[in-house]
């Protein structure tokens, strides 16, 4: 596409066409089981997989043994079911967590030094975004940068697609500012498009096709991203020393959470994350995947074998991080994880619905790449990739239809919502045998499960002084421990069914809204939470009547609270934390005690474009 006309307002280098054709998925670019992984490599996929599925057969084992004393009905078939796609999923997270311990004792092989320097390219796509937080950020980074030593060569280019007017003036002042104290040396452009074609993908898609031949590599960043400089640094120098690499993958940590809701995601993912990434870098090797930002990519090779071609119905593929790294890996380039590199950042939202909304936006995109399972030349871990990524948000259905059949079976056969028989036999009843007891069972099983890789996570870090100490100490990590373990707890059943309806959406209609993600931390009017919540809070008084009744298990009285309270509990998920809760429940982490100093540099730097795009510009009067 070297004939693409750019058209654009800002101030950009000269042009450096770069040609991207998209890509068939009729048609595989190589064998891409080419340069057979090691021993090793599929030692630890053997490991995570197998415990997994060994662990759901005997699971579904003895259930079936249970549920098969008077022989199997259509309802006893889909608990089976259900049981089974619910559990083996959790089971991997597990897997995966006791890899990524096992790879921790394993002494990490030496970096090799980078062969050359690299142009870089900082990409920040940007839409209707806050003009100061994005160069505020932006003018930490290149500060940061300059401060170090490197022989690596970066540009920073803003790559504006917003529509708002006067978002866009406050850009072009930002920029102008950005223009004025960027440290020497350090290239800074900013381009706005006339036409937002294809969203962020058009968004790069426009950048590498104009001046995308000019730089060996692209640093993708999202608008709430930031890196420290070092960060940045090693990301460029694996890119230098591995020439076969196509693209690797940061691993951000969240930061900026103030609210309930915003803490308690940010709290698991530095408590409990890295031990998930840990062990997804282990088995995944270069097999890896993309999430789309805080991840360094050889320009070329993307531009050769990463261009996205339209769906039938001409469709843009959403989600199209997976969809990219599956296609360079498909071209023969290693995709890869840093799970220990650390200074990679970004936000996360606020409030429980500016969550499900922006949640919503990967669920539609998600469910795209089942589509896109069959496609020719794909390594099979990268369809694995694909297929996670959809059965991440397909479990939602699976456990609400489990928690529906566990409602109707109730606790025994004179105590339940509906009655059925057996086809040979319909005057006797044929239920299996759902007493207290089974249920507690069962649940104790599911709970462990899904508890397990916080618990590992937590007692590793209680087992190492140094490790709690960042925390805050032993007891104030336990308070943090247990206060986001009973909110994940209540919150969990409200994101089930907001889950379900993003599916049903998915399937069902074909609206796909682009927003820009709210980062503000307002709180919605009650008549907003109602209009959002009510279909949650209808199932909790309907799961409530059937409690008080006594046909269902008590065991579900969790559930019953949390979508009860939905309204209330997403009301509370928006109040700010750190001004009205006591400082031990704070959910503190070692990021918000000791805060890092490029994150501390990028506050200062936000606040200063803020007053200085806000602050009216005082004029001399004309003499």
């Amino acid at each position: 596409m070297t004939d693409r006309t750019h058209s654009f307002q800002g101030e950009m280098p000269p042009q450096a066409p770069l040609n991207m054709a998209p890509q068939r998925f009729d048609a595989g670019a190589c064998d891409p089981l080419q340069g057979d992984p090691s021993r090793w490599t599929w030692a630890w996929r053997l490991a995570v997989f197998g415990p997994a599925l060994a662990g759901t057969l005997a699971l579904l084992s003895g259930l079936f043994g249970w549920l098969n004393m008077g022989g199997m009905t259509w309802l006893e078939w889909t608990l089976l079911v259900l049981i089974g796609l619910s559990f083996v999923w959790v089971a991997l997270s597990v897997s995966t967590v006791f890899v990524g311990l096992a790879g921790l004792l394993r002494r990490p092989a030496p970096r090799a030094a980078p062969e050359a320097a690299l142009d870089v390219a900082l990409l920040v796509p940007i839409y209707n975004e806050v003009p100061w937080d994005v160069f505020g950020n932006a003018q930490a980074m290149l500060d940061d940068l300059a401060r170090r030593s490197t022989d690596h060569r970066f540009s920073l280019f803003i790559l504006s697609d917003t529509r708002n007017e006067d978002i866009a003036l406050q850009e072009r002042a930002a920029f102008q500012a950005l223009l004025r104290d960027a440290p020497a040396g350090c290239d800074v452009y900013y381009r706005r498009r006339a036409e937002n074609t294809d969203r962020k993908v058009g968004n790069l898609l426009d950048w590498i096709t104009g001046w995308g031949a000019a730089h060996e590599s692209m640093l993708v960043l999202d608008a709430d991203s930031l890196m420290a400089g070092r960060t940045i640094i090693a990301l460029a120098d694996e890119m230098a020393a591995d020439p076969e690499a196509g693209l690797v993958q940061s691993i951000p940590t969240l930061i900026g959470a103030e609210t309930v809701f915003a803490r308690t995601q940010q709290f698991a993912n530095i408590a409990y994350g890295w031990l998930l990434s840990e062990g997804l870098a282990q088995w995944a090797q270069t097999e890896g995947n993309y999430w789309g930002h805080n991840a360094i990519i050889r320009t070329r090779a993307f531009a050769a074998a990463a261009g996205l071609p339209r769906l039938s119905g001409n469709r843009l593929i959403m989600s199209h991080d997976f969809v990219e790294a599956g296609l360079l890996r498909r071209a023969g380039w290693r995709v890869k994880f840093l799970p220990r590199l650390s200074g990679s950042f970004e936000e996360t939202p606020a409030t429980l619905i500016d969550y499900v909304v922006r949640d919503g936006r990967w669920c539609r995109g998600n469910l795209q790449h089942l589509r896109l399972l069959g496609a020719k030349g794909l390594h099979p871990v990268s369809r694995f990739h694909l297929f996670h990524g959809a059965m991440s948000y397909l479990l939602s259905p699976a456990w609400f239809l489990l928690l529906l059949a566990w409602a109707l079976l109730g606790k025994s056969e004179d105590e339940n919502v509906i009655r059925y028989f057996r086809e040979d036999s319909p005057l006797y009843p044929d239920w299996p045998i759902m007493t207290e007891i089974n249920s507690a069972i069962f649940l104790i099983i599911m709970y462990a499960v899904l508890l397990t890789p916080k618990l590992t996570g937590a007692a590793i870090i209680a087992l190492h002084p140094k490790a709690h100490r960042i925390f805050g100490g032993r007891f104030k990590f336990f308070t943090s421990f247990l206060t986001e373990v009973l909110l994940s707890i209540l919150y969990a059943p409200i994101l089930m069914i907001q889950q379900c309806r993003a599916v049903l959406r998915a399937l069902f209609t074909q609206s796909d809204t682009w927003a820009p993600q709210s980062r503000s931390g307002d709180g919605h009017s009650w008549g907003a939470l109602i209009r959002f919540h009510w279909l949650e809070t209808v199932l909790g008084v309907l799961l409530g009547l059937g409690l008080a009744a006594g046909l269902i298990s008590l065991w579900l009285i969790p559930i019953v609270i949390s979508l009860t309270l939905a309204i209330p509990l997403s009301a509370f998920g928006s109040v700010n934390l750190i001004k009205h809760a006591p400082k031990a429940l704070h959910l503190d982490s070692p990021n918000t005690l000791r805060v890092p100093a490029i994150v501390s540099r990028a506050q200062v730097e936000r606040q200063r474009m803020k007053e200085h795009l806000t602050t009216p510009q005082v004029k001399t009067p004309a003499e």
